[in-house]
């Protein structure tokens, strides 16, 4: 997980920088489900072994080096093939440790293209070409996949590049995943500007948005209309009965179904899509 906007130093962060995005990282550790998955340096999921960034510079206060439960929902559900990618174009933005989008890589139907990002920093974005190397072995053949640092609202031309349609009528992605993104309302504008850029303008896209009960929902209200005023229509996807239950089936790094289960439940999820013309 990592949060930025247009930022250059860790005091750019909003209302005081390094400080606040602490305290908003111990509120989440004080609700429940709303700690890291594992304090360890590596992170299992299945097949994949991922690592956090380094706790040091722009990872601390962008709170990239840690893993929160909002991946999880979203690996979950790639588990259980609810977010379709087969054959389609693929990006994470600031993707973190890149567990759900690594996790497509390995399906049976993977998308044709991956493309993760983050903020440009040597540790930060180190670490994710590392998780995207060392866990090459185990994503299919016909999946590509690629790592691009990337800071929000700045220009999309390369990654756009990346996927081949900067010359299509309409260019760009057709899945873009945010987990855990919403906690910097300052960063929503240059977020969804981003997006606005990168979600390919077709029936079919979607991007995918999970975030912590830990985010307050002022917060996320503000996202949701900020989406609407974008141009995106957003479907929240809440729980059926009965659905409190950790349905996936891989080894997650030590933790039991129960474990896991209350992590899922700590998690909000929207779908969005371009609204008609």
């Amino acid at each position: 997980m990592a949060i930025f906007g247009n930022l250059n130093e860790p005091s750019d962060l909003v209302n005081g920088g390094r400080e606040d995005a602490e305290d908003i990282l111990n509120e989440s550790l004080a609700f429940f489900g709303g700690e890291p998955i594992t304090n360890d340096d590596a992170v299992r999921y299945g097949p994949l072994v991922l690592t956090v960034a380094p706790k040091e510079g722009k990872a601390l206060s962008l709170l990239a080096d840690h893993l929160f439960s909002p991946a999880l929902f979203l690996a979950e559900r790639i588990e259980l093939d609810l977010i379709p990618a087969k054959g389609r174009r693929v990006i994470e933005l600031g993707a973190g440790s890149a567990l759900p989008s690594l996790l497509l890589a390995t399906c049976p139907d993977p998308p044709s293209l991956v493309v993760v990002t983050d903020y440009p920093d040597d540790g930060i974005l180190g670490n994710l070409q590392k998780n995207v190397e060392n866990n090459r072995v185990h994503y299919q053949t016909t999946c590509c996949v690629k790592c691009v640092g990337f800071e929000w609202g700045t220009a999309t031309d390369p990654l756009l590049k990346l996927s081949n349609s900067e010359n299509e009528s309409c260019p760009g992605y057709d899945v873009v995943i945010l987990s855990d993104l919403l906690h910097f309302d300052a960063s929503h504008d240059v977020l969804l500007a981003s997006v606005g850029r990168l979600l390919a303008k077709t029936p079919i896209s979607r991007m995918h948005i999970s975030a912590g009960y830990y985010t307050r929902a002022e917060v996320c209200d503000s996202f949701l209309l900020k989406c609407k005023e974008a141009g995106f229509l957003l479907d929240e996807i809440l729980p059926d009965v009965g659905d409190d239950r950790w349905l996936g089936k891989m080894t997650v790094g030590g933790l039991d179904t129960d474990a896991l289960a209350i992590r899922k439940a700590a998690c909000r999820y929207w779908i969005g899509r371009w609204a008609p013309c």
